[in-house]
């Protein structure tokens, strides 16, 4: 009603307005404290650089500006690849990190031999080296030389790939599923759910969300390792520097090789710990 008295509009006390001016200016402190001691950390680390002995001789051997100009879209277009098998390897490694996990995590004595397979994988390809995989499969694959399978190198390194980070990924799943608690499992046997249903609706969507950001680091990982199929001869973002490299032994493409890979591993990063933090993994990590 018109005639009834407003109420007063809400303004803070003065003493919280002198506690939000405190904090106020311990940000700022902090922030200017944090800016000049990476200054002068920089500053230093720096000149350290320059001023050694051999600094001509690397700038000129690591940092050539225009090998780096000339070098730029052959690396680029092997980074292309990069990207292509992270993507693809990492699609294959969610259903089949997946698969293993629920095998794993399937109870019962009928369900011994499933365990006991996906146990058996887990620990073989958790115990090969990527590096020693990447040799086996391809060399090894293309020389089996079976049916309806293409003998390309870059095929069996993305297998290695696959297979290796399958095996990581799939305990990452486990963990989230077997972290679900039992009393939700039995609400879902209550509601009439069968064990699949119970599964596919109750278990693994809290497992989900609390294994997403262990799962972005592990696509962080996969996008740097993505280059170790170079070791196969595929022509991807490492094996165009080193070609580029051996025209004149001068190794700035191999700089600006790390420098995509920076550019791309550095907002997956961020992204991840952004990500961590809202789902309240506190200690996931951060800008500063």
């Amino acid at each position: 009603m018109s005639g009834q008295p407003t109420a007063p509009a809400w303004e803070p006390s003065a003493v919280q307005r002198e506690r939000d001016a405190f904090r106020r200016r311990r940000t700022l402190r902090s922030a200017l404290v944090a800016f000049a001691s990476t200054t002068v950390l920089l500053g230093l680390a720096g000149w350290a650089v320059v001023s050694s002995p051999g600094w001509e001789r690397v700038q000129e051997t690591y940092f050539d500006w225009d090998k780096a100009v000339d070098s730029f879209p052959a690396v680029l277009d092997g980074l292309w690849l990069n990207i292509r098998v992270m993507l693809i390897c990492a699609v294959l490694i969610l259903l089949l990190s997946l698969t293993i996990a629920v095998m794993r995590t399937v109870r019962g004595p009928v369900a011994f031999p499933l365990r006991l397979l996906g146990t058996v994988y887990v620990d073989v390809f958790r115990g090969l080296p990527l590096l020693l995989l990447l040799f086996l499969l391809g060399f090894g694959g293309p020389a089996l030389d079976l049916a309806g399978l293409p003998r390309s190198a870059l095929f069996w390194g993305c297998a290695a790939l696959v297979l290796s980070y399958s095996a990581y990924v799939a305990e990452v799943f486990r963990a989230g599923i077997e972290s679900v608690h039992p009393s939700q499992r039995l609400a879902g046997r209550a509601l009439g759910l069968s064990y699949a249903q119970n599964l596919r609706l109750v278990v693994l969507p809290q497992a989900w969300r609390r294994v997403l950001p262990p799962l972005m680091n592990d696509l962080v990982s996969l996008q740097k390792d993505s280059g170790l199929i170079a070791v196969l001869g595929v022509v991807d973002a490492i094996q165009a520097a080193r070609i580029e490299t051996a025209k004149d032994f001068n190794y700035t493409p191999y700089v600006v090789a790390g420098f995509l890979f920076i550019c791309l591993t550095i907002p997956m990063a961020r992204a991840t710990d952004w990500f961590a933090r809202k789902q309240g993994f506190h200690g996931a990590g951060g800008m500063l």
